[in-house]
């Protein structure tokens, strides 16, 4: 890949809803009026938060910005990327530089990542392990269903191979299962405040046995437009191969990914898993796969107990010697699966075998051998929703699934605009109930450049979905997962009516 040092930009972020009061008719004689449906609407406002890419001087990073072309929004708007400050060790604003005494501020870099029109990415590059953190926000017609992802390529050295993740909206509490300070894994918790005012965040880890007592993650202040990688091992000293991370945030709001190396397997972005619930599905395990381990917690105090089963192009099969899983409350339990989809297109699913219990998943994927190793992780998450979003793809090396685990559903897939030129295309694929396809998946007419994809369901049960992208170098066949959960693009705003008593009282 051709990459351009930028000084950079770049974001992540936080959802804006728009929020509506509704006013309701007083109680009369004849009976209370009933208020209408609400409506479903574009959001008007987008945040977007990317952690800090790679500490690696050989790290190639791509952002791919994409927002897809939705009725009804406004006419005007725009969305930018902007450099994160980091936080120095004498607590200063890394955006505040000394020179010879003096104090000055160093001028907010320009955002290069500056979007034309929806329907077209827009992509930027930078090199190097000292690219920031990025702060995003989008308005009016740039605001719904606006994504960006982070690739990063490094060719060698831990955590080689290729790293990607979408960049969040903020949010006041993660779950992150598959984390590790095991001897050869090095795991940073990155932190990055969009806000005005400091943050003030827990880190909590759960091992084997438990709760892993990590004082140094206690009241952690993530000061405002600042981002902040923690490396796990400094808040304990226990080694456990097998890590549940719970970020929870006292007062702000933070966006918070882990990034997962290892020396020899090489690494990626372990986004956070969906919310606990008594089922759970992890969408789109690698038909290659050699090594699939899965993690889980149960953070309530009553242990679960799980069916293991696996969505293949045929339909639900249970694994081989991993029927269930017994999840003791509060510890984190993990189960190798192995070559769990034996050549075929796979999602885990996961569904109590007697009464529901809320846990967290994930899985950590491996591809390869020997010294060839890559390592992906695929976290539960929520259905695709209205519409899924998911930026820089290219014309080899992307690949969908897509799992109905419930009832057969049609789903929409549309190819945009390349960044550098080419037509949009669609197509709808029928996915059978309890099983997952790797689609056909369009390529726009003409591409020139990379291409973003929506998914949207158009009837029948709910869906899951996941991307891989893979790129080999060097013998190595490196890749990264990304879930497509609902982009969050549209928001139900109650309908209101006009109520003047209101007044009189």
């Amino acid at each position: 890949m051709k990459r351009t040092t930028l000084s950079l930009i770049a974001g992540t972020s936080a959802l804006a809803a728009v929020t509506a009061f509704a006013a309701f008719d007083s109680p009369s004689a004849s009976g209370a009026s009933v208020a209408e449906a609400a409506a479903r609407l574009p959001v008007e406002r987008t945040s977007l938060l990317c952690p800090a890419p790679s500490l690696s001087d050989i790290a190639e990073t791509s952002y791919t910005s994409f927002t897809p072309v939705i009725k009804g929004t406004a006419n005007s708007g725009k969305a930018q990327l902007q450099a994160a400050g980091e936080q120095s060790a004498d607590g200063t604003d890394g955006s505040q530089k000394s020179q010879k005494g003096k104090g000055t501020k160093k001028k907010a870099d320009q955002p290069v990542l500056t979007p034309k029109a929806p329907g077209t990415p827009v992509t930027g590059d930078t090199s190097g392990g000292d690219a920031p953190a990025l702060i995003g926000t989008a308005d009016g017609r740039f605001a719904p269903g606006w994504t960006v992802q982070e690739t990063t390529e490094v060719a060698a050295g831990t955590g080689r191979g290729l790293q990607g993740v979408n960049c969040t909206a903020p949010d006041t509490e993660f779950w992150f299962p598959g984390a590790s300070t095991a001897t050869g894994r090095t795991d940073y918790v990155h932190l990055t405040n969009p806000d005005d005012s400091a943050a003030v965040v827990d880190i909590e880890l759960y091992g084997k046995d438990g709760a892993i007592k990590s004082p140094l993650g206690e009241n952690l202040t993530i000061k405002p437009h600042t981002s902040e990688p923690i490396l796990l091992s400094t808040l304990s000293d226990e080694h456990q191969s097998d890590l549940t991370v719970h970020v929870s945030v006292r007062s702000g709001r933070v966006g918070a990914a882990v990034q997962a190396l290892d020396d020899a397997t090489g690494g990626d972005w372990l986004a956070a898993a969906t919310d606990p619930a008594g089922s759970l599905v992890l969408p789109g395990i690698p038909k290659d796969a050699t090594d699939v381990r899965l993690i889980a917690f149960t953070p309530g105090g009553d242990d679960a107990d799980l069916k293991v089963r696996l969505a293949s192009p045929d339909g639900l099969i249970t694994p081989a010697g991993n029927e269930a899983l017994h999840v003791k409350s509060g510890m984190t339990t993990a189960a190798d699966l192995g070559r769990v989809t034996r050549g075929e297109a796979g999602s885990l699913v996961l569904t109590p075998t007697d009464r529901s219990v809320p846990v967290v998943a994930a899985l950590r994927v491996v591809r390869g051998k020997g010294d060839k190793r890559e390592t992906a992780y695929i976290p539960a998450t929520a259905p695709v929703g209205t519409r899924a979003t998911s930026a820089d793809n290219s014309a080899k090396g992307t690949t969908l699934a897509i799992t109905a685990p419930t009832a057969t559903a049609t789903v929409k897939v549309t190819a945009s605009a390349g960044s550098e030129g080419g037509t949009a295309v669609t197509k709808t694929y029928t996915i059978k109930s309890g099983t997952t396809q790797n689609v056909d998946v369009p390529s726009p007419s003409g591409l020139k450049g990379t291409y973003a994809l929506t998914v949207e369901p158009v009837s029948g049960g709910p869906v899951y979905a996941s991307r891989t992208l893979a790129a080999t170098e060097a013998g190595i066949p490196g890749f990264t997962i990304q879930t497509l959960p609902d982009d969050r693009g549209m928001v139900s705003v109650p309908r209101t009516d006009e109520d003047l008593s209101v007044l009189q009282k």
